[in-house]
C-alpha cells in the first residue's frame, strides 16, 4: 500500500544532519542521533538500504530504515563518499596531500560496507569524475587513469588491473547500464583534429569499437545512458562560443547506439543553448530543453522524431518521474522558479507549483512528491524543504538554516507502489505547512505586468517586446551581426514604443526621420531639385509684378523697392503672403500653443507671485503643527506674512 511505503529523506545542514519519515507525519526517524560536529556529506546506497555520512575524523555506515550503526570506519579528512549499485562497496575521497619520501598519497580508497575492511586504494588527484564506475551487477569497475581504461573485478580486487584500453586524448568515459554493459570514451578537440566518441563492448576491449562519431566544436561533454544501456545522449560544449552568441559556447547534441546500429545528430530547430536533457525510463524517448530565453521544450522518440512541442517557456530543467508517467519543466537559477507538471499520457499540464529560489528539486520514488530545497551557499537566507504533491499542494515545510545537502531515499521502481491509472489526490498537509503559512512574513503585492514608461501607457505593447510564449514575434537570427544577440531592431528616437501611434498624429522618425523637440520651431525639410527651381521662378514673377503695381516700401526718392514675398515653411506646410496662391490653416500645423502665452498686466503678475508665496507659507504651517523641524530660512519666510498680506490689501486684493 501506499500509505505503508517510507518515503524517507535526508538533508546536511550546518548544525544538523538528519532522517526524516515522510507521508502523513514527516517525523524524524527515532533513534538517529544528529551528530555533535558538522558532517562533510552524506550518501544513501542506490537500493536505499544504506546511509553513510563523513565526519572530520569518522565515517559512519547505516542502515537506513530504522537507523542502525552497522560500521564505524576510523578515517579521517574524508570529502566525498560513494556506494556501488549494490551497497557492497564504499568508495571515499580525500583531497591529496604530499607524503614524504616522495611516496604516492592513495587518496581514493574502497572498503567493503559490511566488515569495514579496506580492499584496494589509489591516487585520484581530481575531485571530478574521482569514483570508480560498477556494472549494474558489480561484476566489473572501470577507472580512467591518464589516457587508460582500466578494469577491476571486485569480487577480486587483489588481482589487480584484469583489462585496460589505452585510448589517446581520452578525457572522460561512461559506462553504461543494463544487462550487456558499453564503455563510451571521449576524445576532446585538440590542434586541428576533431573529437570523437567511441563506444566498446566492455567484455571486448580489445576489438574495434561497436559505434564511433566525429565531431567538431566540442572542448567537452557529458553522455546519458538510456536506462536498458543501449543508446546514448551526448551534449558536446565549447568553452567559447565563436559567434559570441552565448557567454557559456556552443552546444550540441547526438544520439549514438551501443550496438552502433544508429546515430545522429539531434537537429534543434531555435537558435540557443541546450539547457537540460533527459531520458524516460522506458529508454525510448527523451527529452530537451533548449534555445535562448523563452526556451523551447520537445520530447523526441529513439529514432529523433518529434513526439510533442511543449512550446516557449522559462524552463531550464526538465525530469521524468521515475515511473515515466509524469513529467516537470521548470526554471531555476535566475529564473523565477516555475514548476509545470505534465502527465505524459495526454500530455496536458496538470499543475504549475510557485517554487522560487530552488536550489535542487526531484521526484519521490513513487512519483507523487517533488521535493525542492534552498541550498547554501546558493542562497543563504529561506534555506529548508518543501515537499509538494504532483497535483500542486504543498505537504509539508521545513525550515533548515543553512542547509547543504537534501535528497529523498532511493527505492528501486518494482519494489514502488504501482502508480495507477489515475493520480490519486493528494493527503492532507502536514501541521509544518499551517504553522509555515503563519510565521511567513506578509509579501508586498508586485505590480501587475511590466514597468513602462509614461509615453507608452494606455497602447498596446508592440509585438518587439513581448516574450514569444506570450505572442511576442519569434526570435530573429542575427546572422551576420557579429558579437550581438539582440535581433536588430529599426534605430528610432521616438519616445512612442516602435509601432505606436506618434501622439500627434505626424510620423516622426518612422524611417530615418527627424527628432521633433516639443516647443521649437519645426526643421524646413530638404527641398527637391525641380521644386526649388520652381519656387524661385515663382518668386523673381511676385517681384516683378510688385514693383510694377507699386506693391513694397516707398524709398527716400519716392520709388518703390521691389521686395519679393516670403515664403513660410511650417512643418513641410507652405504659407505664403497675400500676394501668394497657397495658404494654409493655422490648426493644421503640428507646433502646439505655447502655455500661458497670454499677457498680464504688471499688477496681475504681481498678485499671482504674492499669492504663490502665502501659498508656500501655509504649507509650512502645516508642516510645523505636523510637529516637523524647520529650517532657519523657512521660519523667516512665515514672519514676511503679515507684509506679503499688507502688500495685497494695498493693491485692493482682501482674504
Amino acid at each position: 500500500m501506499a500509505s505503508q511505503f517510507s518515503q524517507q529523506y535526508a538533508f546536511r545542514a550546518q548544525k544538523s544532519l538528519g532522517l526524516v519519515g515522510g507521508t502523513p507525519d514527516y517525523i524524524a526517524i527515532p533513534g538517529f542521533v544528529s551528530p555533535d560536529i558538522p558532517a562533510r556529506t552524506y550518501h544513501y546506497s542506490d537500493d536505499g538500504r544504506l546511509f553513510a555520512y563523513a565526519l572530520p575524523t569518522v565515517v559512519r555506515i547505516f542502515q537506513a530504515e530504522g537507523a542502525k550503526l552497522l560500521q564505524e570506519l576510523s578515517i579521517p579528512n574524508i570529502i566525498e563518499l560513494q556506494f556501488s549499485p549494490r551497497g557492497t562497496y564504499l568508495s571515499t575521497w580525500e583531497r591529496p596531500v604530499k607524503l614524504e619520501e616522495g611516496a604516492q598519497h592513495k587518496n581514493l580508497r574502497v572498503f567493503s560496507a559490511s566488515t569495514g575492511e579496506e580492499l584496494i586504494a589509489f591516487t585520484q588527484k581530481s575531485q571530478e569524475g574521482w569514483d570508480l564506475q560498477y556494472t549494474v551487477s558489480e561484476s566489473h569497475a572501470v577507472r580512467l587513469v591518464a589516457q587508460e581504461v582500466q578494469v577491476f573485478r571486485p569480487a577480486e580486487w587483489g588481482k589487480g588491473v584484469v583489462d585496460k584500453l589505452r585510448v589517446e586524448g581520452a578525457s572522460m568515459v561512461s559506462l553504461s547500464p543494463g544487462l550487456n554493459p558499453s564503455l563510451a570514451v571521449f576524445v576532446a578537440e585538440k590542434k586541428g583534429a576533431p573529437a570523437s566518441v567511441k563506444i566498446y563492448g566492455l567484455l571486448a576491449l580489445s576489438g574495434v569499437p561497436t559505434c564511433a562519431k566525429n565531431f567538431y566544436k566540442a572542448d567537452r561533454a557529458q553522455i546519458k545512458w538510456n536506462d536498458l544501456g543501449t543508446q546514448a545522449l551526448v551534449l558536446t560544449q565549447t568553452e567559447v562560443d565563436n559567434s559570441n552568441m552565448s557567454y557559456y559556447g556552443e552546444t550540441s547534441m547526438y544520439l549514438l547506439s551501443a550496438a552502433g546500429n544508429f546515430d545522429c545528430r539531434v537537429t534543434l530547430d531555435k537558435e540557443g543553448p541546450i539547457h537540460d536533457f533527459a531520458w524516460s525510463p522506458n529508454s525510448k524517448e527523451f527529452g530537451v530543453v533548449y534555445g535562448f530565453m523563452p526556451a523551447k521544450t520537445m520530447l523526441f522518440d529513439q529514432r529523433v522524431r518529434t513526439v510533442h512541442d511543449f512550446g516557449s517557456a522559462p524552463h531550464n530543467t526538465i525530469s521524468f518521474n521515475p515511473q515515466g508517467r509524469l513529467l516537470f519543466l521548470a526554471g531555476f537559477g535566475n529564473l523565477a522558479g516555475k514548476v509545470d507538471v505534465f502527465d505524459r499520457r495526454t500530455l496536458v499540464k496538470i499543475t504549475t507549483i510557485e517554487a522560487p529560489n530552488t536550489s535542487y528539486c526531484s521526484w519521490s520514488p513513487d512519483g507523487r512528491y517533488l521535493l525542492t530545497a534552498t541550498l547554501s551557499p546558493r542562497l543563504r537566507v529561506d534555506n529548508g524543504i518543501k515537499v509538494w504533491h504532483a497535483t500542486g499542494p504543498l505537504v509539508h515545510v521545513q525550515a533548515i538554516e543553512e542547509l547543504y545537502q537534501a535528497s529523498w531515499r532511493p527505492t528501486p521502481v518494482d519494489q514502488a507502489p504501482a502508480f495507477g491509472q489515475t493520480i490519486a489526490a493528494a493527503p492532507q498537509p502536514s501541521p509544518s505547512v499551517l504553522s509555515a503559512a503563519l510565521s511567513a512574513k506578509p509579501v508586498a503585492p508586485k505590480a501587475a505586468g511590466a514597468y513602462r514608461p509614461p509615453g507608452a501607457r494606455g497602447l498596446a505593447t508592440p509585438a518587439i517586446f513581448k516574450r514569444e510564449d506570450e505572442g511576442g514575434a519569434p526570435r530573429v537570427p542575427t546572422g551576420t551581426v557579429s558579437g550581438s544577440a539582440t535581433p536588430p531592431r529599426g534605430y528610432n528616437r521616438s519616445p512612442n514604443p516602435p509601432g505606436s501611434a506618434p501622439s500627434n498624429g505626424v510620423q516622426q522618425n518612422g524611417h530615418g526621420g527627424r527628432r521633433q523637440v516639443p516647443g521649437a520651431a519645426p526643421r524646413t525639410p530638404p527641398i527637391a531639385d525641380g521644386q526649388d527651381k520652381k519656387r524661385k521662378k515663382k518668386a523673381l514673377k511676385k517681384a516683378d509684378k510688385g514693383a510694377g503695381e507699386g506693391s513694397g516700401a516707398v524709398t527716400p526718392n519716392g520709388t518703390a523697392s521691389a521686395r519679393p514675398s516670403l515664403d513660410v515653411r511650417t512643418n513641410g506646410l507652405e504659407s505664403v503672403n497675400d500676394a501668394g496662391t497657397e495658404t494654409v490653416d493655422p490648426t493644421q500645423t503640428s507646433v502646439p500653443p505655447t502655455p500661458g502665452a497670454e499677457l498680464l498686466d504688471p499688477i496681475s503678475k504681481k498678485v499671482r507671485n504674492l499669492n504663490k508665496k502665502l501659498k508656500a507659507i501655509d504649507e509650512l504651517k502645516e508642516k510645523a503643527k505636523r510637529g516637523e523641524r524647520l529650517e532657519a530660512t523657512q521660519l523667516k519666510k512665515m514672519e514676511g506674512e503679515v507684509e506679503i498680506r499688507k502688500e495685497l490689501a494695498s493693491l485692493g486684493i482682501t482674504g
